[in-house]
């Protein structure tokens, strides 16, 4: 009997043990599921990128949820609005605003993990005032491949074409020149070219300037177009090659850094380097002499990609929010200087 009654009373304490514990589980469960988070996790929240200064200031419209509308990178709010620098992820400084002093530069971050971003597209040699910026930056944003955010002139794109489009052709070489001076390598090298091939010379250098509509309308009617650096550097490859040649459908005579660096954005047959001729008579009877058939290969690179030029600085800077959770926290440069001329 005292057996019987003791082992009744253990298993109904046991019972009422286990009600009391299921009780205690349900109740953490109810207030955990209807109970509001203290804080957001900080991965659905999204990241703030505030451009300090627009390049040359030039401001564009930021209303509404661009990254997404315009470019499809999502939880990516952009903002030129200094009153949110404390609320600021990342902060971006575009170099050539930099380079009229530090009066309006922020004296410090605002909170220890917020990362400041050196932008810059121009080459070393038309770069100034680079000395000093030390231990400041944590990313930087340039024209160059290994720049923690590369953002090239622009790039090829896959896509699939039945036929190659070749605009009509009236013209044999063209350039377009805005800034000449006789220092440079690509005057040397045009001044030589000339004494050889006729060439129809554009921009604001020459005496027939174009509107910035008649850029393309005008390249594209050339057979070739001198896709001429104004410095040579490692990846500078800029608009000269991407949009005044590529995308209007004309062939491009580079002038830049060596070959192998021009062929890890564009195929190897769809330009001409100046350094492929050892003298610039034999470039130019390379240039007179091409057959229909020949020059119809330089556009085989179309009927797998299309160009896309990135000259929305917009775009560049949501590209920002796509490399930001990759990129490591803790980088800072030591000698922004050092690292460019390099």
């Amino acid at each position: 009997s005292r057996s019987a009654g003791f082992g009744t009373t253990k298993v109904t304490g046991l019972v009422t043990a286990g009600l009391f514990v299921t009780t205690l589980w349900n109740l953490k469960f109810f207030i955990c599921y209807f109970e509001m988070p203290a804080k957001v996790p900080r991965s659905t929240i999204p990241l703030t990128v505030l451009l300090w200064d627009w390049p040359s200031h030039r401001t564009l419209n930021l209303s509404g949820d661009i990254c997404a509308d315009l470019y499809s990178i999502q939880g990516c709010q952009l903002t030129d609005d200094r009153g949110l620098f404390d609320q600021a992820d990342v902060v971006v400084f575009h170099h050539q605003e930099l380079q009229q002093g530090r009066t309006n530069f922020p004296k410090k971050r605002s909170v220890p993990l917020q990362k400041w971003v050196w932008v810059n597209l121009e080459s070393p040699t038309h770069t100034r005032a680079l000395a000093g910026w030390k231990n400041i930056f944590n990313w930087v944003m340039t024209y160059r491949q290994d720049s923690d955010i590369f953002i090239p002139y622009g790039k090829l794109m896959l896509h699939s074409s039945t036929s190659v489009d070749i605009p009509d052709k009236t013209g044999l070489v063209s350039w377009v020149i805005s800034n000449y001076h006789h220092s440079q390598k690509r005057a040397q090298a045009y001044k030589n070219l000339s004494r050889h091939l006729h060439m129809d010379i554009f921009g604001k250098a020459s005496k027939r300037p174009l509107c910035e509509t008649c850029l393309l309308a005008t390249t594209s009617q050339y057979k070739f177009y001198l896709a001429f650096e104004n410095s040579i550097h490692q990846d500078y490859i800029t608009e000269k090659l991407w949009r005044n040649a590529l995308l209007a459908g004309t062939v491009p005579v580079v002038l830049g850094p060596p070959r192998a660096n021009y062929e890890k954005f564009i195929p190897a047959d769809s330009f001409i380097h100046v350094e492929d001729f050892g003298s610039m008579q034999e470039l130019a009877s390379f240039i007179k002499s091409m057959n229909a058939s020949h020059y119809r290969q330089f556009f085989e690179w179309k009927k797998t990609h299309k160009v896309k030029l990135y000259d929305d600085w917009r775009e560049r800077f949501c590209t920002i929010c796509t490399r930001y959770h990759t990129l490591p926290k803790e980088k800072l440069y030591p000698d922004l200087e050092t690292w460019f001329r390099t």
